[in-house]
This record gives C-alpha cells, sequence and structure tokens, in this order.
C-alpha cells in the first residue's frame, strides 16, 4: 500500500536508522556477494567480455542509470517495487564493480574496502550528531559531483594518469562531504515527517548511502591499488 508508515507505527529516529542502515548492509552485501562469484566462478566470462565484447560494459551503465532513477522514483512514491529494484540495482553494481576490482590486486581491494569502511563510518556518525547544518556541504558536494562527472568522461577520452588521480582525490572528498550530508538528511527526513517515516523514503536514503560508499571505495581504491 502507498503511503504506508513502516510497520504501521511511528518509528523512533534511532529505528529508522536502523531500517536505512540494514538496507544499506543489504546492498552491500548482495554486491560483494555477486562481484565475489563474477570474478571466481564467471572469471573465464569476465576475462572475455573484457577481450572480446567490451560494449557489454557501457551498456551495462546506461541499464544502471536507468535503474537508479526508475528506483528512486519508485521508492518516492512508496511503490511495491522499491525493495525488489533496490535488490536488483545492488546486483547489477556489483556485476559490474567486478570489471574494476578485476585489474586489481586482492590486498589492495581488501585495504581500500577497509579505509573506505572506517571512514564512512566515521563520517556518518559527524552527520549523524553534528548541529550544524551540513546543507552547504551538500550543495558543494553535488555540484562537484556533475564536475567530476564530466571530468570522468573527458578522461575516458584522454586517459592520462596524472588526471585519473586527480579525480579520484576529488571524488574521495565529494563523496565523504555527501556521506556526511545524507547521513544528516535522514535525521531531517524523520523530523519533517514527524516520525511518520514511509519504507519509500528509508529505501532512498539507503540508496544514496550505497552509491557514497561504492564511489568513496572505488576512488580509494584507483589512490592506492596495485593493479594485477
Amino acid at each position: 500500500m502507498n503511503n504506508q508508515i513502516i510497520d504501521e507505527r511511528r518509528f523512533s529516529l534511532n529505528d529508522f536508522y536502523a531500517r536505512v542502515y540494514s538496507l544499506l548492509g543489504l546492498g552491500i552485501s548482495i554486491s560483494a556477494i555477486v562481484s565475489f562469484l563474477t570474478l571466481t566462478v564467471f572469471q573465464a566470462n569476465v576475462v572475455n567480455i573484457i577481450n572480446n565484447h567490451g560494449w557489454i560494459l557501457p551498456v551495462t551503465w546506461v541499464i544502471e542509470l536507468i535503474t537508479v532513477f526508475v528506483l528512486s522514483s519508485s521508492a518516492s512514491k512508496d511503490g511495491a517495487m522499491a525493495l525488489p529494484g533496490f535488490i536488483f540495482y545492488s546486483a547489477l553494481n556489483g556485476f559490474t564493480i567486478s570489471f574494476t576490482l578485476a585489474y586489481y590486486d586482492l590486498g589492495s581491494v581488501t585495504q581500500a574496502f577497509v579505509v573506505a569502511a572506517v571512514m564512512f563510518f566515521a563520517l556518518a556518525f559527524y552527520g549523524s550528531r553534528t548541529k550544524q547544518s551540513l546543507t552547504g556541504i551538500g550543495k558543494a558536494a553535488r555540484a562537484g559531483l556533475l564536475g567530476l562527472i564530466v571530468a570522468s568522461i573527458i578522461f575516458i577520452f584522454t586517459g592520462g594518469g596524472v588526471f585519473n588521480l586527480v579525480i579520484s582525490i576529488a571524488g574521495v572528498l565529494i563523496f565523504s562531504g555527501l556521506i556526511a550530508y545524507d547521513n544528516q538528511a535522514i535525521k531531517n527526513v524523520y523530523n519533517g515527517m514527524q516520525g511518520e517515516v514511509t519504507s519509500g523514503q528509508a529505501i532512498n536514503l539507503a540508496l544514496s548511502l550505497y552509491l557514497d560508499f561504492i564511489n568513496l571505495f572505488l576512488s580509494l581504491l584507483r589512490i592506492f591499488g596495485s593493479k594485477d
């Protein structure tokens, strides 16, 4: 049912944070499992796609982009397909990420993931606890994200190790800001709805945090990672 309150009762703020973070954990876990299976059980298929069917990856990226917009719209309306859509996107992104991870050794991937996790929870704690409004940081980070997307597209055609390093460092700064901002947004949404929050709102917030974490992880991996 649309606009149904989570569990049909007024949640506390801590309950709402727990709901959002349980969805975030679900999404990251699904992506990790899919990436692991892709790089192990289906390793030969990954090599084949990289060497002979490179067009599959751009198509997958387009599908991901469309999925994010559809999922966000469905979650905003508290639609029934929001949760299945979140699960589908997490699995699809896990598949896509595996092609990036394939270029790095396991130690580098593990190190980048641990550092990203530590940074994420430190920034999440700050964002959820600070009494200072992070709206300005959020606006600046989103503006920077648009610039980062443009720069990443340029990098595809120009290449260059220094340019890649600059983009990666910018990514760490931008997504660090978004992590703090999006965690404060959970509290703002809860207060704005006076506790009558919906499942769709929790999914939308979890999706934002999922994208923040994944992109922070990939930015750190590009900076510190050693390629096979």
